[in-house]
């Protein structure tokens, strides 16, 4: 096994752990329907935070060739996917045998996963200094600073119409991201 085959195993692992918090809980709000307000804002989220997994998953196989791993270089790279885990596990609350209302469970818990939004985008950006020296290309850096500038708008205010417009922005800046920069495995 090479270096970055062993090291990705810890990634993965928590890669899957943070997919398996959204999966359980759309899960739980379908075993519970009955007792849960539906919100249609953190459903949203959710479907964006699998495919922020999976485009993190899908970028990080560039890291296969890398060879030299520094523990600094290591943390980076691992203090991202933890944060991306943290926030998964805010948007949905445990689903218990009590009624759920999604609408109050997300801006009760906005400013945790806001702030792990705009910190998980920093320390994107970081962890390409940290691996490369250097920030990355013009498109790719102007994508995150538009997600922490959203990010930073949604912790400053809790009006649900900025929120909802929010999600909907954000799903879709994100899908252009993708569609911009990850279509293929390089």
């Amino acid at each position: 096994m090479d270096e970055f085959g062993y090291l990705s195993v810890l990634l993965s692992i928590i890669i899957g752990l943070a997919v398996t918090q959204i999966l359980t809980g759309l899960r739980g709000l379908m075993l519970r329907r009955a007792t849960v307000r539906i919100y249609w804002v953190p459903v949203t989220w959710s479907f964006v935070f699998l495919a922020v997994l999976t485009q993190t998953w899908w970028a990080m196989f560039g890291l296969r060739g890398r060879h030299e791993w520094t523990f600094a270089a290591f943390a980076v790279v691992l203090l991202h996917t933890v944060l991306l885990y943290l926030a998964a596990g805010l948007i949905y609350p445990d689903i218990g045998s009590e009624p759920v209302d999604l609408r109050a469970h997300y801006f009760a818990h906005r400013g945790w996963f806001f702030t792990l939004l705009v910190l998980v985008t920093l320390v994107s950006l970081a962890k390409d200094l940290v691996l490369t020296g250097s920030l990355p290309n013009a498109t790719n850096t102007g994508f995150h600073v538009a997600f922490a500038s959203l990010g930073l708008v949604a912790l400053a205010t809790p009006r649900p119409r900025v929120h909802e417009l929010l999600a909907a922005t954000i799903a879709l800046l994100f899908a252009a991201y993708v569609a911009a920069l990850f279509t293929r495995l390089d």
